[in-house]
């Protein structure tokens, strides 16, 4: 039987033009290896961040499901050490349906109907009362509401509910697939204390799980960059010791190169991989001075090209 690992492998990994197995380009010196792609990190945009928690092998999340994406770079640990950078993400895991669906668990004139019997079936379990948000201003519980996937029409209905009234709607929570396809039914009420302040309340009822959370989750992803040379062993101490002084588990490792092996390792560990060559930045070029001859820019002293990702000046040529 084919593990899911060697699956990962065999479709994705193994494949001949992976650039984790093959070295980054020369032009990169050993000593700047590791400040570039901090440097990238830090000033990344949205869609290399996304790239790089939807590209790394395995991949920690579907890019439909992220919402937010943020860095650190060179946060501190302990014994002056720090960890190569966290990503702080938001990944959607529950959405309103769409449009609002009517809710009635009523029985018909003859007893309970289909639909009835259906909808009892998918509510037949029910959550703790949980708080959305507790003692909040007008203006941040609209905020709190649309950013959790609310009409203009359902935050007003919602703010508008009598007291211990609910607002019910349905949701969908995502299946194994990465779909949203698992119903689930919501009761909302608003709690309005007398200095203006509110607080939102809910309790939802499934068929089977329970939803992880109202709308999304926030997570964190350690980033450690393996320099040319350490060894397996060492990259995992290094990773582990991380993970657990910072209290984080899923990790994604940059490296330049790695064998067959020991990517195989640091999955079965828990640990993405990225190559560095999708991060490293271009450098300033001068094609009239780099010794790359077989560009078709070589040696032109008008060359329109002013960052180059190959740039290799004459002299370093070997």
């Amino acid at each position: 039987m084919t593990s899911i690992n060697e699956l990962i492998f065999s479709e994705k990994f193994a494949m001949p033009n992976n650039p984790l197995f093959y070295p980054l380009s020369d032009q990169v010196k050993a000593g700047d290896f590791r400040d570039q792609v901090q440097l990238a990190l830090a000033i990344a945009d949205v869609t290399m961040l996304k790239s790089l928690l939807v590209n790394c092998i395995p991949p920690i999340a579907e890019q439909r499901h992220l919402k937010t994406i943020s860095t650190e770079v060179g946060v501190p640990t302990d014994h002056q050490q720090a960890a190569d950078g966290i990503l702080h993400i938001e990944v959607i895991k529950c959405v309103p349906a769409d449009p609002p669906q009517p809710v009635e668990l009523k029985p018909g004139t003859g007893g309970w109907t289909r639909e009835s019997r259906e909808l009892a079936r998918l509510t037949r379990h029910e959550s703790e009362m949980q708080t959305l948000g507790q003692n909040l201003a007008l203006a941040p519980t609209i905020s709190l509401l649309a950013e959790s996937g609310f009409t203009p029409k359902q935050v007003e209905d919602i703010l508008r509910l009598p007291h211990d009234a609910w607002y019910k709607s349905w949701w969908y929570a995502v299946d194994q697939n990465g779909n949203f396809t698992i119903p689930f039914l919501r009761h909302i009420r608003t709690l309005h204390y007398p200095d203006g302040t509110l607080t939102i309340q809910y309790r939802d009822f499934f068929d089977q799980e329970k939803p992880v959370c109202f709308a999304k989750l926030t997570q964190r992803v350690l980033v450690f960059i393996k320099p040319d040379g350490q060894g397996f062993g060492e990259t995992l101490k290094q990773i582990n010791y991380q993970r657990q002084t910072l209290g984080i588990y899923q990790a994604i490792l940059i490296c330049n190169t790695i064998s067959e092996l020991e990517a195989r390792g640091c999955i079965n560990q828990g640990i993405s991989l990225y190559p560095a060559v999708e991060l490293v930045l271009p450098t300033r070029s001068d094609c009239a001075h780099c010794g790359r001859k077989e560009c078709v820019m070589n040696g032109r002293e008008n060359s329109p090209v002013a960052m180059c990702y190959g740039f290799l000046p004459e002299s370093e040529f070997v």
